[in-house]
């Protein structure tokens, strides 16, 4: 298996504990595709963050004291139905709160979200995006079962998901996600691709599932589309796979840790201690 190096981030002002501890005895987690909740829906909620400002990470970190409660004070959750959302750009996050708020995006976990997003203003969701990506985004750990049968026969998981995100399958029309995405999943800049490097595994498999049945209620929906095109000929297995791969991917360390490892690696090891001798035995 890969295991993901973990990044231990500190946690929030007692307030956001606080605020994360009641906001976890009052969300209860509804299933996929449930009846969005009854919440004031605003239509104009994505353009209106054109006309807020760059978000503000230290008034973010307040503000999202509520979104700990699934998505960790973090944004690296550990339960896997909640995506993580640290390294998240502010334009994605930003966006994705406003689309919940709009009622463009209703399906998956809409029920929850919606209610969350209704009360916050296009700046508030300027300032949580640009505090979501102040944060270092973790990794989990991906699945290197081997597929039993099936043209992956022999194959594990991660690797099925390994080529597909790193190449692509010409023959299909579908490009490398890594175009996108950038080589370590961290998203390229300009459109504000997602943040994948890491995601859950189990989030992953139902975008891709989401954006394979190509519909959608978005008003601006050029972006959804060009997902929409890259999944439709995905298997689920493929889906599966890739969920794996990027649940695993994660960036490299960075310079400091690096040092650090070689610094440990290259310590003279601990002398070996010689007990002491015993003194002869005595005839009796």
């Amino acid at each position: 298996m890969r295991h993901a190096r973990t990044y231990g981030i500190a946690g929030l002002a007692a307030f956001a504990v606080a605020a994360a501890a009641y906001a976890q005895t009052t969300v209860t987690p509804l299933p996929e595709n449930a009846p969005v909740q009854t919440a004031p829906l605003d239509a104009s909620a994505v353009s209106e963050l054109d006309k807020a400002k760059w978000g503000d990470p230290k008034a973010g970190a307040t503000k999202a004291a509520a979104c700990a409660a699934c998505h960790g004070a973090d944004g690296n959750p550990t339960d896997p139905q909640y995506p993580r959302i640290a390294g998240q750009s502010e334009r994605f996050v930003s966006r994705q709160l406003a689309l919940f708020k709009s009622g463009e995006r209703n399906t998956g976990m809409a029920a929850v979200m919606v209610p969350f997003a209704s009360s916050l203003s296009a700046q508030d969701m300027r300032d949580i995006g640009a505090y979501f990506a102040t944060q270092k985004a973790g990794a989990g750990i991906a699945d290197d079962t081997v597929i039993k049968d099936g043209p992956n026969k022999d194959k594990k998981f991660y690797e099925v998901g390994q080529q597909l995100f790193r190449a692509g399958d010409k023959s299909r029309g579908i490009p490398a996600c890594m175009a996108c995405h950038g080589p370590a999943g961290a998203g390229n800049p300009g459109p504000a691709y997602p943040h994948v490097g890491g995601q859950q595994a189990a989030y992953v498999e139902r975008r891709l599932q989401e954006y394979r049945a190509g519909t959608t209620t978005e008003r601006d929906a050029h972006l959804f589309n060009i997902m929409a095109t890259v999944a439709k000929s995905l298997t689920d297995e493929e889906i599966k796979s890739l969920g794996s791969y990027l649940q695993g991917l994660h960036e490299r360390p960075d310079a400091e840790t690096q040092a650090a490892m070689a610094e440990a690696a290259s310590a003279p090891a601990p002398a070996a201690t010689t007990p002491p001798a015993q003194a002869p035995a005595q005839g009796g």
